[in-house]
């Protein structure tokens, strides 16, 4: 799956998760979800890839950006979080290419390539997805713009949260 499917897709996740750290393991869970599903791939050489990669990298990188700005500042970071787990997993492409290693143990690697079912014949599922999930996307940051979260109820009168032992007292 392309990177900019991925960075849609935890924008999603970051929109309805709403805290950042369920939308970071949502979206790197959702990354290999994807990665199974049968997609756009399958390079004859390395110069193929890159043809294709280095620009969907700078687009997944705009993305980011346009995505984290349009979040409400309630939900910004959850959806950071979300399209940051949900790209992580690809990491190993980048570090392998310029430094020749990964950053993930072998057995991640060997997972990750193995759930890989890719043909350079389905192009029209990469096109797909990023409809689907730029238009999920949009649309679950743009209900979260509409409906910001619920402040919290008023304490009982005279209740006060004291720090120490996390423990709800009354007085002062």
């Amino acid at each position: 799956m392309l990177l900019t499917n991925h960075v849609l897709s935890g924008a999603l996740i970051g929109a309805l998760a709403r805290r950042p750290a369920p939308a970071f393991a949502a979206g790197v869970a959702s990354h290999f979800v994807l990665d199974a599903i049968p997609h756009w791939g399958d390079w004859s050489s390395q110069r193929q890839f890159l043809r294709v990669a280095v620009p969907d990298g700078v687009v997944s990188l705009a993305v980011m950006g346009v995505l984290t700005a349009a979040a409400p500042p309630g939900r910004r970071a959850a959806v950071l979080a979300g399209m940051a787990g949900a790209a992580l997993p690809d990491a190993d492409k980048p570090a392998n290419i310029f430094f020749g290693w990964s950053p993930f143990p072998a057995a991640v690697d060997r997972f990750h390539a193995r759930i890989q079912d890719e043909s350079f014949q389905r192009a029209p599922v990469e096109l797909a997805a990023a409809s689907l999930f730029a238009t999920a996307a949009l649309a679950a940051i743009r209900r979260a713009r509409r409906h910001p979260p619920r402040p919290a109820p008023p304490a009982a009168p005279g209740a006060t949260r004291r720090a120490r032992r996390g423990r709800l007292t009354t007085g002062s």
